[in-house]
C-alpha cells in the first residue's frame, strides 16, 4: 500500500463512519488496481463488504459512500458490478511523486520510526573450515538483501556471523593443518582421515612454512595442535571475512562459539534452564523439556559420558543475543537444519521468551547449471565449486540477483550461462540495461525544474508512476514478510514498465515542457530502480 492508496483508504473510512456511524479498521478496507484501465485508477469492494453488518443493497451502500468522499483528490467516481467503488484520481495527486521522488533521491523509499524494532539478523555462520559453497552463497545474499531492505523499512538492525570455532570440528581443522604443515617440512605424515582435505589448509600449511620454517617440525603433535589451532582459526576467518566481503556481504558483529564457554554463558544458560525446573535426569543424561513447547522429543543436554550437545551453547547464544538486548532475533539457516527449529524455539521458551521473538527461515541449496550440466567442481581445486568460482563465473551482480530473486524456503537452479548472457532474457541484465538507458537519455538533454507535471497523462506514463508510488510500501511489505525477492519482482515490473513508456512516449524530440516534464519521469524512474537494485546489493551501471 503507497501514500496514494492509505489515503484512499482514510478518504473511505471516514466516509463510511459519515454515512453510517461505522468504524472500520483501515486493513479491511481492500484497495486494489483494477484490471481494465476504464475502470478507473483504484477500486474497492468496501461496499459489499458492509453488506452483512449494514443489511442493505451493496450498491446503494456504495451510494453513500461516494457522496460522503472528499473529493478534493478524486476526479470521479463510479459504481460498478454488485457495488464496486471505482475512483478516477485527479492528475495531480499521481504526478506529485516525482517532485517527492527527486527531492529525496537516494532516501526515496526509506522510513523513519520514531520506535525502531531492534532485530538481530544472524546469517551465514559457516564453520571456519573451508571455502564457502553454494548454500553459503545464497544464504549470505539473501541475508545481506533483507538486512538492507528492513533497514530502508526503518527498522534497527544488526547483522551477525556466528563462528563455530568450539568442538570436534575445529580440532578437526586443526590436526589436518597440523599434517600439512609437518608434510610441509618433508615429514611423511597422512591427513586424519575425519580431517579437512581442501586445498585452502595446504596453502596456509605452506605459508606458514615459508615464515617459520622447521620451528614446530620436532614439537610432539599434543603440545603444537593448540598453535595450528590458533593459526588456522585466524586464516580460515580472514578468508571467510575477505570472500563475503567481495560478495558485498559484512557484518556488524562476528560472535565466538568458543568465548561463550570462556565467559561462563554456557554455564549460566544450564543454570537457568535447572533451576527453572526444565531439566531432568535419565540414563546418566541431562534432559531439556522441549515437548512442553511443541516439540516432538524432549532433547539431551549433557550426554551420559559429561559432554554438552551441541543444542546447549546454541541456547547460550540465543539468551545471549537477548540480553544484548535485541527485541526480536531472525536466524537464516541451511535446509540441513530443518527439523532444527521445533527444538531451538522450544528451548528459546524454556528461557522465559515469546516464540515469536524467534524466528528461523529456511534457505535451501541452489544447483549451479553450466552448459546444460549441474556444475559441481572447482575450476581452481577440482573440489566442490566454492563462492569465488561462481564470481569469475558469472560476477558478483549476477549471482547475487539470481540468489535473492526466489523465495529462500524454495530450490532454484542457477543457469550460469544464463546469468552472463546479454539478453533480455537474463533478468540481470534487463533490469541493469534499462538503468543504463535512462542515464543515457538523461546525459542528451538537461533537465530543469518543473512547476507541474499537467502534461503526464499517458496510460504508460501513468503506470509508470503507480509502480514508482509502490516503492515505499514495497519495502515495508519485503521488510515484514522478510522476503527480498518481492524487490527483485518489483525491480523487473518496473524495468518493463520503462521500456514500454519509453517505446511509446517520445522523450528526447517531444516540444520543451512535455520533454521536461517526461525527463523529470525519467529520472524519478531511474533514482527508484538504482535504490531497489541497491536493496540486493546489485549496480546500477550508468553506461553498458
Amino acid at each position: 500500500m503507497n501514500q496514494i492508496e492509505h489515503a484512499l483508504k482514510e478518504n473511505l473510512k471516514q466516509a463510511v463512519l459519515k454515512a453510517f456511524e461505522v468504524e472500520t479498521a483501515l486493513e479491511d478496507i481492500v484497495i486494489e488496481v483494477p484490471k481494465f484501465k476504464e475502470h478507473g485508477d483504484y477500486s474497492s469492494n468496501i461496499a459489499m463488504r458492509l453488506t452483512k453488518i449494514l443489511k442493505s443493497n451493496p450498491r446503494m451502500i456504495a451510494q453513500n459512500i461516494i457522496e460522503q468522499l472528499d473529493m478534493s483528490s478524486i476526479e470521479k467516481t463510479e459504481i460498478a458490478g454488485a457495488g464496486f467503488i471505482n475512483l478516477f484520481l485527479k492528475k495531480d495527486v499521481l504526478t506529485q511523486v516525482i517532485t517527492t521522488v527527486l527531492t529525496e533521491d537516494e532516501l526515496y523509499g526509506e522510513a523513519k520510526l520514531a520506535h525502531p524494532i531492534s532485530y538481530n539478523v544472524e546469517y551465514v555462520s559457516a564453520n571456519p573450515t573451508g571455502d564457502l559453497h553454494p548454500g553459503h552463497a545464497r544464504g549470505a545474499a539473501i541475508g545481506d538483501a533483507l538486512t538492507r531492505i528492513m533497514k530502508k523499512a526503518g527498522f534497527d538492525v544488526t547483522r551477525e556471523y556466528y563462528l563455530n570455532d568450539a568442538g570436534n570440528q575445529i580440532n578437526n581443522m586443526a590436526k589436518s593443518l597440523q599434517a600439512r604443515y609437518l608434510q610441509a617440512c618433508g615429514l611423511d605424515i597422512a591427513v586424519p582421515e575425519d580431517g579437512y582435505h581442501g586445498k585452502d589448509l595446504i596453502d596456509i600449511a605452506n605459508d606458514l612454512y615459508a615464515e617459520i620454517k622447521d620451528e614446530y617440525k620436532n614439537v610432539p603433535l599434543e603440545e603444537s595442535v593448540s598453535y595450528f589451532r590458533k593459526v588456522g582459526l585466524e586464516k580460515e576467518t580472514e578468508k571467510l571475512r575477505n570472500d563475503l566481503k567481495l560478495f558485498r556481504v559484512e557484518f556488524d558483529v562476528w560472535s565466538s562459539e568458543q568465548s561463550l564457554y570462556d565467559r561462563g554463558l554456557v554455564q549460566k544458560s544450564l543454570d537457568t534452564l535447572i533451576k527453572n525446573g526444565h531439566t531432568y535426569e535419565l540414563d546418566g543424561a541431562l534432559w531439556l523439556r522441549t515437548t512442553e513447547y511443541g516439540d516432538d522429543k524432549d532433547r539431551v543436554l549433557i550426554k551420559s559420558d559429561g559432554s554438552y550437545t551441541y543444542i546447549l551453547p546454541d541456547i547460550a547464544y540465543h539468551l545471549n543475543k537477548k540480553e544484548r538486548g535485541y527485541d526480536k532475533l531472525v536466524n537464516l539457516l541451511g535446509a540441513d537444519h530443518h527439523g532444527y527449529i521445533a527444538r531451538l524455539q522450544a528451548a528459546f521458551m524454556s528461557l522465559g521468551y515469546k516464540r515469536e521473538d524467534l524466528m528461523v527461515d529456511i534457505i535451501q541449496m541452489a544447483r549451479m547449471i553450466k552448459d546444460g550440466q549441474e556444475f559441481k567442481l572447482s575450476k581452481r581445486t577440482g573440489k566442490a565449486v566454492a563462492l569465488k568460482d561462481l564470481i569469475d563465473e558469472a560476477g558478483v551482480d549476477a549471482v547475487r540477483y539470481y540468489f535473492v530473486s526466489k523465495a529462500g524456503d524454495t530450490h532454484m537452479d542457477l543457469d550460469l550461462d544464463m546469468a552472463n548472457s546479454k539478453t533480455n532474457d537474463n533478468p540481470v541484465y534487463y533490469a541493469q540495461y534499462a538503468h543504463a538507458r535512462m542515464c543515457s537519455i538523461l546525459r542528451q538533454a538537461e533537465l530543469t525544474e518543473c512547476s507541474d507535471y499537467d502534461l503526464i497523462v499517458h496510460e504508460k506514463e501513468i503506470d509508470l508512476l503507480k509502480l514508482i508510488a509502490d516503492f515505499p510500501q514495497l519495502i515495508q511489505d519485503a521488510a515484514i514478510a522478510r522476503q527480498p525477492h518481492i524487490v527483485c519482482l518489483f525491480i523487473q515490473k518496473l524495468a518493463a514498465s520503462f521500456h514500454t513508456f519509453y517505446g511509446e512516449c517520445t522523450v528526447l524530440h517531444a516540444e520543451e515542457k512535455l520533454r521536461q516534464q517526461r525527463l523529470a519521469l525519467v529520472k524519478a524512474t531511474q533514482i527508484t530502480l538504482r535504490n531497489a537494485l541497491s536493496l540486493i546489493g546489485v549496480s546500477a551501471p550508468e553506461k553498458m
